[in-house]
C-alpha cells in the first residue's frame, strides 16, 4: 500500500481540490488498494498522460492561488512532473500510475503547509537545484551519446 492516501482536508479551503485529487488518485478500491482516474486514463497513450497533467497542473496552480507558498508550489509541481514523465514510460509508467499519486501527495503538502506551518517560503533554492540536476543530466546524456557514437564509428570504420 502507499502512505499517500488523499487525507480529509480541514482547512475549507482544499475541500473541492481534495475531491478532484481524490477523483484522480484514489476513488476506487479493490480488495483495499486504492486509485483513480490517473492510471486509467494513462493506459491511452499520450491522450491520457495529456489529460491527467493538464488535470493536475490545474490542481497545483488552483492550490498557488488559495494562499500556498513558492516552495510548496515547486515541490507539487515536482511531484506532477514525476509523475508525467515516468507515468508516460509504456509498462513501467502503468505500474507507476498506480502507485506513485502526486495529487494525494499534494493534498498532503498541503494540509501540512495550512495546518502544521510547514513548506513556507520561496521555492527558489529547491529550484535551483532542479535546475542544475537537469542540467547535469543533459550534460552526461549528451557525453554517454558521444562516447557511445565515438566508439561505434570506431568500431564500424
Amino acid at each position: 500500500m502507499n502512505n499517500y492516501q488523499t487525507p480529509t482536508p480541514i482547512d475549507p479551503r482544499l475541500k473541492s481540490i481534495a475531491k478532484i485529487s481524490k477523483l484522480m488518485d484514489s476513488q476506487f478500491e479493490i480488495g483495499g488498494f486504492k486509485f483513480g482516474l490517473d492510471p486509467i486514463l494513462n493506459l491511452i497513450p499520450f491522450a491520457g498522460d495529456a489529460a491527467t497533467g493538464v488535470v493536475s497542473f490545474a490542481l497545483v496552480y488552483s492550490m498557488h492561488k488559495h494562499g500556498a507558498s513558492g516552495k510548496i508550489v515547486v515541490k507539487m509541481l515536482w511531484n506532477v512532473l514525476v509523475d508525467l514523465v515516468v507515468g508516460a514510460i509504456p509498462l513501467l509508467g502503468w505500474v507507476f500510475d498506480f502507485y506513485f499519486k502526486a495529487n494525494d501527495r499534494n493534498i498532503k503538502l498541503l494540509n501540512e503547509h495550512y495546518l502544521e506551518g510547514k513548506h513556507t517560503g520561496s521555492g527558489k533554492g529547491i529550484f535551483i537545484w532542479i535546475l542544475v540536476g537537469f542540467v547535469a543530466f543533459i550534460i552526461l546524456a549528451l557525453w554517454t551519446i558521444w562516447t557511445i557514437t565515438s566508439w561505434l564509428v570506431g568500431v564500424v570504420f
